[in-house]
């Protein structure tokens, strides 16, 4: 799909599905169901019905992709590319996943599965920021106390001052991110997420103004926050 009409690039999301979602316990979350279909379906929902997207990528765990195709196909995700095979780590499963990427893509978002909140502005503003500045992520501020701890007990406060929670999507010029993994496998660098990787390589990472309604899934809270939202999420972000 080429999105040049409009005068966008032509964007690929990539999603690492690869995880086993330990701390949730049972089956890994991102295949639970949330409303009416699995949570990584409501997840790539939100971007296959943005009309900046081109392409949709899942990594997933190897010995599930023939059964995920299966799982998939009913919700008729229109701009669905390809499930492949993942790797022991978020960052090798990304690493893995953009040797599949189409060779049109010039912009790649890579989004957490479990995040299925992501609001269609949210992804509009991601794409913009990566086409201007080459990579781009959305954070929110910290508003809680932060303070060190050694052993059982609280050490001194940290400053929240200019202390962001990084969040997802997050998106690179298909050159930078590309180049960016090659050189952190290269060196054996290990990194938390993508922003990571891009600085690891030298780039500057533009900040997006997000929101804590994108929250990751990663616990029993956590899941059972997301279901609460669910029943009240605005028709807006679902349509």
């Amino acid at each position: 799909m080429n999105n040049d009409a409009a005068g966008v690039p032509d964007v690929t999301v990539l999603v690492p599905a690869a995880g086993e979602g330990r701390r949730l316990g049972g089956p890994p979350k991102q295949f639970r169901s949330l409303g009416n279909a699995p949570l990584l379906v409501q997840t790539l929902r939100a971007f296959d019905r943005h009309p900046y997207i081109s392409r949709l990528l899942v990594v997933a765990p190897p010995d599930r992709i023939a059964d995920l195709k299966q799982e998939l196909a009913p919700f008729d995700l229109q701009k669905m590319s390809d499930i492949v095979a993942g790797g022991r780590t978020r960052q090798e499963s990304v690493r893995l996943g953009l040797q599949s990427v189409h060779p049109t893509c010039e912009l790649i978002l890579v989004h957490d599965a479990v995040r299925p909140f992501v609001s269609r502005q949210e992804i509009t503003d991601v794409v913009e920021a990566a086409r201007a500045h080459g990579a781009a992520s959305v954070a929110v501020p910290v508003v809680d106390t932060l303070r060190s701890a050694a052993g059982e007990f609280f050490g001194p406060t940290v400053s929240r001052a200019g202390v962001f929670r990084v969040q997802t999507p997050q998106g690179f010029a298909r050159t930078v991110l590309v180049s960016a993994h090659d050189a952190a496998a290269k060196q054996g660098l290990e990194a938390t997420d993508d922003v990571e990787v891009a600085q690891m390589a030298g780039h500057n990472v533009y900040m997006v103004h997000g929101s804590t309604e994108n929250f990751k899934i990663t616990t029993a809270g956590d899941w059972r926050r997301a279901e609460r939202i669910w029943e009240s999420w605005s028709a807006e972000n679902r349509s």
